[in-house]
């Protein structure tokens, strides 16, 4: 991507943890400089521990409500990021009539880590570092770079 996005659409397979996640990121750093909005392929019901996870750091996501793809009415985005290999292909092929940069960031789902809490919630942490490092990148203006 050659510039800062002014506008980013986050799609994952069921817009219940990554993309909200991303979503609630790209609004707590950069408020209304950026228009940010995420769905899912599928229906979903948003995570309670990525809830607690980005309570951790402070950005509260508990208030989301899962949209589907197929609900999206505006495909005026500057980037379309997807965070599965379905939401990829999908994104790919809905949009490969658009004037839209689909970005793929291969994101592993944390809700299919086995073990108990403490193994858990340190996964839904390493998906969150992960996409914050890749948000802070995205949105690094040119002379910013080190």
């Amino acid at each position: 991507m050659s510039r800062v996005p002014a506008s980013v659409l986050f799609v994952c397979s069921e817009n219940a943890l990554r993309s909200p996640m991303a979503e609630g990121m790209v609004k707590a750093f950069f408020g209304d400089r950026v228009y940010v909005d995420s769905i899912g392929v599928r229906d979903g019901e948003l995570d309670p521990m990525a809830s607690a996870v980005m309570q951790e750091i402070g950005i509260d996501i508990s208030g989301h409500r899962p949209k589907r793809l197929d609900d999206l009415l505006d495909t005026s985005f500057d980037a379309i990021v997807a965070l599965s290999a379905e939401a990829h292909q999908e994104a790919l092929d809905r949009m490969r009539n658009e004037a839209v940069d689909v970005v793929f960031w291969p994101i592993g789902d944390p809700s299919v880590v086995d073990g108990n809490r403490d193994v858990r919630l340190a996964a839904y942490r390493e998906v969150r570092d992960t996409l914050r490092a890749l948000i802070e990148e995205m949105f690094r203006e040119p002379h910013d770079a080190p």
